[in-house]
This record gives C-alpha cells, structure tokens and sequence, in this order.
C-alpha cells in the first residue's frame, strides 16, 4: 500500500506558527506518512517587528478589513491529491492572514476542491472568528474542513497578553523588561510545553491518518491544553 500524503500550508509572521509546526512534524514524522511542507511567502516581505506604533496600528486596522498580501506562487506540487490538508497561520485582528486569504483568492479551488482541511491558528487568543471565516472561505473553494482547528494561544493572560504583544509588534521588548509588566508578560508567544503539546499532537494524528480514520470528524480541545511540567 502507499503511503498516506499530508500537506502542509503555513505562513508564519512571527515565527510561532512555524516553531509550532516543526513539533506538529517531528510527532507527524514517527507515522509512515509523506509529509510535504510548503510555506508561503508575500511577494513584498513583511518585518517583524513591525517597528512603530503608528505603523502597527495601521497595520491593525488593514488587517481587521482583511487585507491581501500578495503571496508568491507555490511549488506545482501543492495542487495534487492529499488525505490531509494542514493550512496553519496567525490570526491578524480576529482575521486569517492576508498571506492565507491571498491564496485563497488566487489558488483556492485548486488546491482544496474535494479536500480535507485541518486549520492550525496560532492566536492571542481571539480565534473563533478567524476560524468562521476561514472555514466559510474553504468549504466555497469545495473542501471539506475538520469539525474543529487545532487552536494554539499565547499562554499569558489578559489584558496583559493583548498589551504585551502590542508593544512587541511595535518593536519593544516586554519580556525584557525589569518593572512590573515582566511579571504579568514574563515571555511572548508559545511556550515550551505548547509545543511538547503540538508534538504530542502530531503523534496521534500522524497514527489517525496513517490507520485511515475518517479525519474530517476530528475534534480538538480549542484552545488546546498545555502539558504542565
């Protein structure tokens, strides 16, 4: 028999969504799978930190419209048959990325008509609508999404969280900081057992695709649990 395929789609602003995903794979990897890992690129690079305030609130507010990025064309390969789509990325204002919704536009129906779609949001904490969205987006290009996304959300708590990653946006560093905010906003983004989690993650689902079980009823806690210690 052949061996299950599963893509994977990622755009990663900040590097989180791709830290999480070199887990997700290394659990994906102890299955007999092919595993092909595309990751996208705007054609006019995005920096992170964006730098200023100014320039961060602006990029906010575009987002929150949802704003295109335009993304640069993907290897032929992406558009042949997979048993698992995997499209990850950050949500930018509740949204998908305007790198995600930009391929959307372009290659949508080719690459998900008649596929499952597993989505993977690494977010602040603010997911459902992103994950609507982008579920509505999917199913008109003719996909068939998983029941749930795996979820991943900075582990700090708010207001502490939004504020801390505001300021890194713009370019200070909160987590290093020698007052009071350090306390409340010791790291930004994922934290280590997240991705012992995503690990742990891939690892059954690596098992589920490899034994054939039907992928689009899958369920996942959202946001997925940590593992303490």
């Amino acid at each position: 028999m052949s061996k299950k395929r599963i893509l994977i789609l990622s755009y990663s602003f900040s590097h989180q969504t791709r830290n999480l995903l070199k887990k997700l794979v290394a659990g994906l990897e102890e299955s007999d799978l092919e595993i092909v890992w595309e990751r996208l690129s705007p054609v006019d690079e995005l920096r992170f930190p964006i730098g200023t305030i100014p320039s961060t609130v602006l990029m906010m507010f575009q987002t929150f419209l949802r704003k295109r990025y335009p993304v640069n064309a993907v290897d032929p390969k992406v558009f042949a048959e997979w048993d698992l789509i995997i499209l990850a990325g950050p949500t930018w204002s509740y949204n998908p990325s305007g790198v995600i919704l930009s391929l959307i536009d372009r290659d949508g129906k080719r690459i998900f008509k008649g596929q499952t779609v597993l989505p993977l949001i690494s977010c602040r904490g603010y997911w459902r609508v992103h994950f609507w969205g982008l579920r509505s987006l999917l199913k008109k290009c003719g996909a068939k999404v998983v029941i749930s996304p795996i979820v991943f959300s900075h582990p700090n708590s708010e207001p502490w969280n939004t504020i801390g990653v505001f300021l890194k946006l713009a370019g200070k560093m909160p987590e290093r900081g020698k007052g009071w905010f350090r306390k409340v906003y010791p790291k930004y983004g994922h934290s280590r057992q997240q991705g012992e989690t995503a690990q742990k993650l891939g690892r059954q689902l690596g098992h589920d695709v490899a034994g054939g079980k039907d992928l689009s009823a899958l369920q996942f806690d959202a946001p997925v649990k940590t593992i303490e210690g």
